[in-house]
C-alpha cells in the first residue's frame, strides 16, 4: 500500500562514464549530488547509479547513495528501477529504495520500502519524489 510521502530531491549530474559498450549493450555510470527533504527536514546528498540499455530500448538501473541533515544525521539508500528515454533525450524512472539509518528521527525508513519517481532532463538536472510502501 502506498503510504506517506517521504520527500523530494533536486539533483544534478556530476559525472558520467561508459562502463560497457559492446554489440548494442551499453552500461553507463552516473554520479549526482543534490538537496531536498525527508519528512520536512532538509537533506543534502550524493549517489551513483548504473544504467543499462536493454534490448527492448528500456533501461534498468541500480544505485546507492547517502543523504545528510545539517546536524550530521545520515541516511543511506540502495535502489533499483526501470526507465525509458523521454522526448528530447532525458530519462524517466520508477523503482524502489531500501534505506538504512541509525538516526532516531528517520528510523521509520529502516522498516519500509520507498517507491520513487525520478525525472532526468537532458542537461543532467533531475527531480525525485519518494513515498513509503508498507
Amino acid at each position: 500500500m502506498l503510504g506517506d510521502p517521504i520527500g523530494e530531491t533536486r539533483n544534478r549530474d556530476t559525472g558520467r562514464r561508459v562502463l560497457a559498450a559492446e554489440d548494442g549493450h551499453v552500461v553507463v555510470e552516473v554520479s549526482f549530488e543534490g538537496s531536498g527533504d525527508y519528512y520536512g527536514t532538509a537533506v543534502k546528498g550524493f549517489g551513483t547509479y548504473e544504467s543499462e540499455l536493454r534490448a527492448d530500448g528500456t533501461l534498468r538501473g541500480e544505485g546507492q547513495g547517502v543523504d545528510m541533515t545539517a546536524d550530521g544525521q545520515t541516511i543511506t539508500w540502495h535502489g533499483i528501477g526501470v526507465g525509458h528515454f523521454t522526448e528530447g533525450g532525458g530519462t524517466s524512472w520508477r523503482g524502489s529504495l531500501f534505506f538504512s539509518t541509525a538516526s532516531p528521527q528517520f528510523e521509520r525508513l529502516n522498516g519500509l520500502v520507498g517507491l520513487f519517481e525520478y525525472e532526468v532532463a537532458p542537461d543532467g538536472t533531475s527531480t525525485g519524489k519518494y513515498h513509503e510502501w508498507k
